[in-house]
C-alpha cells in the first residue's frame, strides 16, 4: 500500500513524458517511512481527453493516494504536500495542480504473485 492515482488533462502527455512522472512519484513514496515495503506501492496514471475548468489554460494534474486506514492527519498532510511539490515540479505548464488522499475501506482485500 499505497495506490497513487494520477489523472491529468491528455493534452500534457505530448508536454511530459507520464511513465518517467510516475517513476519520480514511486520514488518520493519509497523513501517515505510510512511505506516500508516499496513491493508494495502502485502509481498509476489516466489521461481525460474530455474535460471542462473554466481556466484559459485547462491543463490539470491530480492524484490521489489511497491507503490502508490508521495514518494521523499530520503523516497524511505530509504526503499530500510531498506529492503536491513533485507535481508542481513536474507538470508546471498545468493550471491546475491538486492531491487528495483517502483511507480504502475495511472491505479492501488483495492480492500479489
Amino acid at each position: 500500500m499505497p495506490h497513487i492515482i494520477v489523472e491529468y488533462a491528455q493534452n500534457l502527455a505530448g508536454e511530459r513524458d507520464i511513465q518517467t512522472m510516475c517513476e519520480a512519484i514511486f520514488d518520493e513514496i519509497a523513501t517515505h517511512p510510512t511505506f516500508p515495503d516499496p513491493t508494495a506501492i502502485k502509481v498509476r496514471a489516466l489521461p481525460y481527453q474530455h474535460h471542462v475548468q473554466a481556466l484559459e489554460n485547462d491543463r490539470f494534474v491530480h492524484a490521489t493516494i489511497k491507503l490502508l486506514p490508521g495514518r494521523d492527519e499530520a503523516t497524511k498532510k505530509e504526503l499530500t504536500g510531498a506529492l503536491h511539490a513533485l507535481l508542481l515540479k513536474r507538470l508546471p505548464e498545468a493550471a491546475s495542480h491538486s492531491v487528495d488522499i483517502e483511507d480504502l475501506s475495511s472491505a479492501y482485500v488483495k492480492s500479489a504473485r
